[in-house]
């Protein structure tokens, strides 16, 4: 994949969430055990345990992580589990990655900024509250909000916002794969949770990706 010309001067940088700006999943873990432990199951997860899980949509996630449920028992159940997840959210946080804050604040001045990810309704705005950079979003959408596969979350964003070169940052060969259906160009972060050979840019710490996109503008 070879489109290096078309991001060379980008209007818009779109984000993913985990594994790109921050590693929430201990919380997320922590959610699903004080699930388990006010209804007496004797499960429990680890962060390790959730990670090969991260990115996917809810569906199959539910699908695989709490296979002893029906699909209509996991709806309900997962319900009471994202709250319990956006509680740990709040008190416990997790890990904004290096030069995450100060690099949106640069970024900022010089495109708009979106987060699209695959997570709950509601996790993006516990996230951007209790890492104090909402400020500097133009706009966010969750699959929770609509359930609708990344692209096209993504490609709602662009129409909206009427963008004209937008770029995806991720952290996955899933990520990259949306990308590819949109044809926009993939800027890949190997600091996250997945891995992938093909990208448009990659970027091995968020400070190079600020460095990068903060002198190569419009």
């Amino acid at each position: 994949m070879d489109k290096q010309a078309t991001i060379l001067k980008p209007d818009a940088l779109l984000f993913d969430m985990d594994g790109t700006l921050w590693d929430g999943v201990n919380a997320y873990a922590q959610g699903f055990n004080d699930f388990f432990k006010a209804h007496g199951i004797k499960r429990s997860f680890t962060k390790k345990d959730l990670f090969k899980y991260m990115g996917m949509e809810e569906e199959p996630f539910l699908a695989l992580i709490l296979p002893e449920f029906t699909a209509v028992e996991r709806k309900t159940v997962y319900r009471e589990i994202i709250e319990l997840q956006y509680k740990r959210i709040e008190t416990d946080g997790g890990e904004l990655y290096e030069g995450v804050k100060e690099g949106l604040s640069k970024l900022e001045e010089k495109y708009k900024l979106f987060i699209v990810s695959n997570c709950p309704e509601f996790t993006i705005q516990y996230f951007m509250d209790w890492a104090h950079i909402g400020a500097y979003f133009t706009d966010t959408l969750a699959h929770g909000m609509n359930y609708r596969p990344k692209h096209e979350n993504i490609k709602y964003l662009i129409g909206k916002y009427n963008l004209q070169s937008p770029v995806y940052i991720g952290d996955t060969d899933s990520d990259r794969k949306q990308c590819e259906l949109l044809d926009i160009p993939f800027g890949f972060v190997s600091y996250g949770f997945g891995d992938t050979m093909d990208y448009n840019l990659r970027f091995d710490s968020f400070d190079q990706l600020t460095n990068y996109f903060y002198t190569n503008t419009v």
